[in-house]
């Protein structure tokens, strides 16, 4: 399972039900899919396919929605 946290300009910001326990979110997009680290800071981990403009634009989304995505992770994996 890979819920949808939320959807902008094109880009899909998700979690894997089954990986690390971690705080980190994937974004996925046409042309591919980066993940970021969200503590203690948002840092990219691994991108393929991308851009780096791409990657920039993904990096500070989710560093501007960063609390909205903890809260998303911490929801998720409490259950």
């Amino acid at each position: 399972m890979s819920p949808t946290v939320f959807t902008y300009k094109g880009f899909r910001f998700f979690f894997f039900s089954k990986e690390e326990r971690r705080p980190h979110v994937h974004v996925s997009c046409a042309d591919g899919e980066a993940k970021f680290w969200l503590d203690p800071v948002v840092a990219l981990v691994k991108s393929y396919g991308l851009a780096a403009i791409q990657v920039g634009e993904m990096q500070k989304i989710v560093e501007e929605r960063k609390d909205e995505l903890v809260g998303a992770w911490h929801s998720h994996f409490r259950s």
